[in-house]
C-alpha cells in the first residue's frame, strides 16, 4: 500500500501497512537558523517553507517524514478578482500600510513575517458587500481543465494523498471581516450575515461539484477533502455554536453528501483553538476528522473526543510540536504517548502546526527514526 492508500485506510478503521509520518511544514524562521548550522540548503531555506514545494519535499526526506498533510486543489469560495494589493501610506519607521487581496489594511515591516496587524476592512455592511464582494463572489467559470492532466502526473509521481479544497464557511468572513466586526456582524446585521455564508456556500458547492464531475470524467480521484476554518481560539469559538449550526450545519451538509456521491468519505478541517464546542456541528454533517488538534497550545486530545463521539470522529495532529526544542527523552516519551492514541484507531500523528524555530534539527530527525521503530515495528 502507498501513503494515499493507508492514510485513508487508517481513518476508516481499515487494515493498513503502516502509519506514515506526517508534517504540515515549516516556519521560514525555521528554515533559515537550519541553514545558518548547515543542516540543510540554501533553496531548501529559501523554499521549504512552501507546502509541496520540490525544495520541502527533498527537506522533509531528508529528516524523514513521508508527506506534508493537505496537499490540496481547487480553492472555491475565494475572491475573483482578488483585490489588487497596493501601498497605502509608508510611515516613518519604514513600515507601510497595505491593502491585500481581501480588501484589508495591514501593517507590514520590512523584514518582519508574522501576524499582520489589521487597520481597516473593505467589507463593512450591506453596501460594501454588494458593491465590492458580492460581483467577486460570482458562479463563473473557476475550473482549469488543463490543470487535471498536472494533478494526475503530481498523483502518479509523488506518493501521498491528494484532497480537493473546500474552502471556507466562516473562517475566510472573519478574514475579511476582522475579529472585532465579525463578532459585532452576528448581531447588529444577522440577515447579512447569513446571506454571507450561505453566498460562499452556494458558490463553494457548485465549484466543487463540477471539479469533482471533471475530476471522474478524467479519471482522477482525490483522496479525501478538505475545509479551513480557524475560527476558534484558546477559550473556545468566535461564534456561538447554536448560530454556527444553524447556518453552517446545512451547507456542510449539502457538500458532504455531494462529497459522499463521488465516493470520498473523509472530510477534514483545519481549525486551530479549542474547538470542543463546534465538534458535534461537524460531526453530525460529516466532517469528521479534525486537525491540528492542538495538544502543545490548547492541550487538545483526541482521547476525549473518541470518548465522548466514538468512531464518527477522525484526527490528524496532536503531536506537540514544542517537544522539538526540548531532549531525545521527551521526544521518546510523546511518540509513546501518540503510539497509544494511534491504537484507538482512526488517527495518525503530526506535529500540531508548523514545526517552530525553536526546533532542533536533530531532535526532528530523531522524531522521524524513533517513530518509525517504535510505531512501525
Amino acid at each position: 500500500m502507498n501513503n494515499a492508500e493507508n492514510t485513508i485506510a487508517i481513518l476508516n478503521y481499515e487494515s493498513y501497512d503502516r502509519m506514515p509520518l506526517v508534517h504540515f511544514g515549516f516556519w521560514e524562521e525555521t528554515l533559515e537558523k537550519w541553514h545558518m548550522e548547515g543542516h540543510i540548503t540554501a533553496d531548501e531555506a529559501a523554499h521549504g517553507a512552501i507546502d509541496h514545494s520540490p525544495e520541502q519535499r527533498s527537506l522533509a526526506a531528508k529528516l524523514g517524514f513521508d508527506f506534508c498533510w493537505g496537499n490540496s486543489r481547487a480553492f472555491p469560495g475565494l475572491l475573483y478578482p482578488p483585490f489588487v494589493e497596493e501601498t497605502v501610506e509608508i510611515l516613518s519607521d519604514g513600515s507601510r500600510k497595505i491593502r491585500n487581496s481581501n480588501g484589508v489594511i495591514i501593517l507590514q515591516f520590512p523584514g518582519i513575517r508574522s501576524i499582520p496587524q489589521e487597520f481597516d476592512h473593505m467589507l463593512k455592511d450591506r453596501t460594501t458587500w454588494e458593491r465590492h464582494f458580492l460581483p467577486r463572489l460570482q458562479d463563473i467559470d473557476r475550473i482549469v481543465p488543463s490543470e487535471m492532466s498536472k494533478w494526475k502526473s503530481e498523483k502518479e509521481k509523488f506518493d501521498e494523498p491528494i484532497c480537493i479544497h473546500l474552502g471556507s464557511q466562516m473562517g475566510i468572513i472573519r478574514d475579511w471581516l476582522g475579529l472585532e466586526n465579525f463578532s459585532y456582524l452576528q448581531v447588529d446585521d444577522e440577515a447579512l450575515f447569513r446571506e454571507i455564508a450561505v453566498t460562499i456556500g452556494n458558490l463553494t458547492l457548485s465549484v466543487v461539484e463540477k471539479t469533482m464531475a471533471l475530476a471522474k470524467a478524467n479519471d482522477f480521484k482525490f483522496d479525501y477533502a478538505h475545509y479551513w476554518e480557524d475560527i476558534c481560539f484558546r477559550g473556545g469559538p468566535l461564534i456561538n455554536p447554536v448560530i454556527f449550526n444553524e447556518i453552517c450545519g446545512p451547507l456542510y451538509r449539502r457538500m458532504t453528501s455531494l462529497l459522499k456521491d463521488y465516493g470520498l468519505s473523509i472530510v477534514s478541517v483545519d481549525c486551530d483553538g479549542k474547538i470542543d464546542s463546534l465538534l458535534p456541528v461537524w460531526l453530525e454533517n460529516g466532517v469528521n476528522t479534525m486537525f491540528p488538534i492542538e495538544v502543545g497550545t490548547w492541550g487538545a486530545s483526541i482521547a476525549p473526543w473518541r470518548e465522548k463521539y466514538g468512531k464518527a470522529l477522525r484526527g490528524v495532529g496532536g503531536m506537540d510540536k514544542n517537544l522539538f526544542a526540548s531532549g531525545r527523552c521527551a521526544i521518546a516519551k510523546e511518540v509513546e504517548r501518540l503510539k497509544r492514541l494511534v491504537e484507538i484507531g482512526g488517527y495518525i500523528p503530526c506535529p500540531d502546526h508548523r514545526i517552530p524555530p525553536n526546533a532542533k534539527f536533530e531532535l526532528v530527525r530523531y522524531y522521524c527514526e524513533f517513530f518509525r521503530k517504535h510505531i512501525n515495528q
